[in-house]
């Protein structure tokens, strides 16, 4: 949770709709007409709606340096991709790209119609040279040129989606519940939307041509689908790009080469890698989640950033979120969202705009006695979708300028199970004092060159600091635990 995030008021449910109308357009890629689900007017505007919910909720990694870094680089492999051809429709010509760098640990890649490519500082740091970057870059530009996601709206039918809480819809599909609460139902109906293997296969491939055609070395691209099949086996993570509907990354592993070698049979050099100049770039980025925003440490979660900290219920997950703290039990029938109002100017008027929401029906409100801090709390019940009915117990807070939210539920029959849990939690909300967790620093990759040949393990120091393991350190490097490294090759190692 970031110190200017924003959160809107709470979906109870949402219909993840396709409004995707049929009609015959050209694919930039192939020259023909086929059906697609929107015009590319229409793939241009979703693009750039979607763009600001994408911004306000991961949030942008702030260093200008490297997001002009990979911008410079998205522009380049723009040119040659098949939006910017000869004989191309001007429409495709004329259409500009926005390449962004998101604050997100995840190892994440992924594009919007329309030409919004996003990479995330946790992918960034899992590369080791331009090159593989030069691949994923071209790979998501060649959705947004194939127009993927427009061919998959007209003919997937997505139905309604009811949402309690964190619901963790999401975790499938390398999102959390919690990210997906707070997007509007298109923007999360963009990113719901799976690609075929095809589709995948396509992308692969243009990448790979991208790429070669600015004379990168393509074949880097399988080293990278090798490092997010480790990140799988090791954390069950991945990307967006990567679903079990999409080629595994050992098909990747073999087909990326062979495709590179195709290329250079075409008479296309693949000279480049630029790993000095990649690595320079990312020293120093930020690996991990940052406690900067928030952590959860022995059963309380502590926001150095904003000075406070509050109890985590024994039992209950922590989502932290750029815009939220989501809780949730084993069940998942009991939910907590924590959040910044940044609408309202005091917690009494933050709870009356939640209650005056329609289809909200109050059952009490009053102030809150305490010496700590200015509050007050309402309860009251909702209606879903499908007739269950909630009941719901919002606290606000004024603290150091900011008000902040609690909102608390689970349906009627299980409330009186959980108001206990949900009243401790807020009433525990209190100003960090602790030195020792107002000073904590995340950790960042920092640049070593070795002075002499050792295994990668021997290497490493004698403890990682945030729980890093041996493993995580050798996927980010892209090697072995027991793999020798030469004297004078450069390595990324964690600091805190």
């Amino acid at each position: 949770m970031r110190p200017r995030s924003f959160f809107g008021t709470l979906t109870l449910t949402f219909a993840i709709l396709i409004n995707a109308c049929v009609t015959m357009e050209v694919n930039p890629v192939s020259g023909n007409k086929r059906v697609f689900g929107y015009t590319w007017e229409q793939e241009v505007e979703l693009g750039e709606n979607a763009d600001s919910e994408i911004i306000a909720q991961y949030g942008l990694y702030e260093n200008e340096a490297l997001t002009d870094y990979v911008s410079e680089l998205g522009q380049e492999l723009l040119k040659v991709s098949h939006l910017r051809r000869e004989g191309v429709a001007q429409k495709f010509q004329e259409t500009e790209f926005t390449f962004r760098v998101l604050n997100s640990p995840v190892v994440n890649a992924f594009a919007l119609p329309g030409g919004y490519i996003y990479v995330t500082r946790g992918l960034l740091g899992h590369l080791n040279n331009e090159a593989q970057l030069a691949m994923v870059i071209g790979h998501e530009i060649a959705h947004v040129a194939a127009r993927h996601a427009s061919q998959r709206a007209a003919t997937q039918q997505i139905g309604q989606l009811a949402i309690i809480g964190g619901a963790i819809l999401g975790e499938s599909l390398g999102y959390d519940g919690g990210d997906i609460l707070q997007l509007s139902s298109q923007t999360a109906q963009l990113l719901f939307l799976k690609y075929s293997r095809d589709a995948e296969r396509e992308s692969d491939a243009l990448g790979v041509e991208y790429s070669a055609m600015k004379n990168y070395q393509a074949a880097e691209g399988a080293d990278f689908f090798t490092s997010l099949k480790r990140i799988t086996e090791n954390q069950g993570g991945g990307i967006p790009t990567l679903q079990s509907s999409h080629p595994d990354p050992g098909e990747r592993e073999e087909t990326i080469p062979r495709l590179a070698q195709e290329w250079a049979e075409k008479g296309y050099e693949q000279t480049i890698l630029d790993k000095e100049e990649f690595l320079s770039m990312i020293s120093g980025i930020v690996y991990g989640e940052n406690p900067r925003e928030g952590f959860n440490r022995d059963g309380m979660f502590y926001h150095p950033d904003l000075e406070f900290q509050f109890p985590v219920p024994e039992g209950f997950n922590l989502q932290n979120q750029t815009s939220a703290v989501v809780m949730f039990n084993e069940a998942q029938d009991a939910i907590m969202q924590f959040t910044i109002d940044s609408e309202n100017e005091s917690p009494e008027a933050s709870v009356n705009a939640f209650l005056a929401q329609e289809g909200i029906t109050v059952i009490e409100q009053q102030n809150i006695e305490s010496s700590r801090y200015n509050g007050y709390r309402g309860e009251a019940t909702a209606q879903m979708e499908d007739g269950t009915m909630l009941t719901l117990q919002l606290t606000a807070l004024a603290h150091q300028g900011n008000v902040y939210r609690f909102l608390s539920y689970s349906t009627s029959d299980q409330f009186p199970d959980y108001e206990t849990i949900f009243e401790e939690v807020s009433s525990g909300f209190e100003e960090l004092t602790d030195t020792e967790v107002l000073n904590i620093q995340p950790v960042r990759l920092e640049l070593m060159t070795t002075s002499s040949r050792a295994t990668f393990s021997d290497l490493l120091p004698d403890e990682l600091p945030m729980n890093i393991t041996p493993l995580d350190m050798a996927i980010v490097n892209q090697v072995n635990l027991d793999q020798t490294i030469e004297a004078g090759t450069t390595l990324k190692m964690p600091v805190q």
